[in-house]
């Protein structure tokens, strides 16, 4: 059995197949615009053989009506969309009203709880918006926090305040450090070190909530342009949705592990 496994961003789209069990490795693309034929081209171009089709998406309705009528048109398929809920495969969210809670945190968590089972552990999913989700060793989602993502830190202080957009034009230099020479540098670096902060102090937090310092598990299509500045050891899973999905439809060869 071929599926198709798919995880719609804010901003980019990301997509793998498990094929006897095992998970691929994943694609991804921005899908600024994309209709129903771009999806069909780019994420259906290798439509043979996919017999289910699974997607976790936060881009909202336009986006899923698309998909939904790139897999009818190519497959033949009606997509499987995955929902938060108040508990599924092993995790539990203790929000108030579950739904409110992103379908990509929550199947991020079920990915993290399974790779690190009986481990309390953070997820850090770095993209447009930075989250931060904590999951306790039982499996608990204890709630978390969202922050602007690099990007659109950069953008929103380039869109209003006309002081530094006007200082900023320049490409920025290259800086090591947080101290930058040149604004447009000062305003990228800036958003960098801001949420890899964020991320150390989440561990702190983490710490002090339960007593045990939790995993690190960072994730998210912009995750590369922090990565050297988190002073926590962590482990980098960029497919983590996907295999959140594919846990959470019990999709995945156990015996034969996981190959990514």
């Amino acid at each position: 059995m071929s599926i198709l496994l798919v995880d719609v961003g804010n901003t980019r789209v990301k997509w793998t197949r498990i094929e006897r069990g095992k998970l691929l490795p994943q694609r991804a693309a921005a899908h600024a615009k994309w209709n129903a034929q771009d999806f069909a081209h780019h994420v259906f171009t290798r439509d043979r053989g996919i017999e289910r089709v699974v997607i976790a998406s936060v881009a909202g309705e336009r986006i899923e009506r698309a998909l939904a009528t790139a897999a009818r048109q190519r497959c033949g398929l009606a997509v499987e969309f995955f929902k938060t809920r108040r508990s599924a495969a092993g995790i539990t969210t203790t929000y108030e009203q579950p739904w409110r809670l992103g379908v990509d945190r929550f199947v991020a968590a079920i990915g993290a709880h399974a790779l690190m089972p009986k481990r309390a552990v953070c997820i850090v999913d770095v993209g447009t918006a930075t989250t931060i989700d904590l999951i306790d060793a039982r499996g608990v989602h204890r709630g978390g926090a969202i922050v602007p993502g690099p990007d659109l830190m950069v953008e929103s202080l380039l869109r209003d305040t006309s002081g530094i957009r006007r200082r900023a034009a320049s490409a920025a230099s290259a800086s090591r450090t947080l101290f930058a020479r040149d604004t447009r540098a000062a305003v990228e670096q800036g958003s960098r070190y801001a949420i890899a902060a964020a991320l150390d102090r989440a561990v702190q937090e983490a710490q002090r909530l339960l007593g045990t310092e939790p995993c690190l598990i960072v994730t998210g299509g912009a995750a590369a342009s922090i990565l050297k500045l988190i002073r926590r050891k962590h482990r980098l899973v960029p497919d983590l949705v996907l295999r959140g999905l594919a846990v959470a439809y019990d999709l995945l060869d156990k015996t034969a592990g996981v190959r990514s």
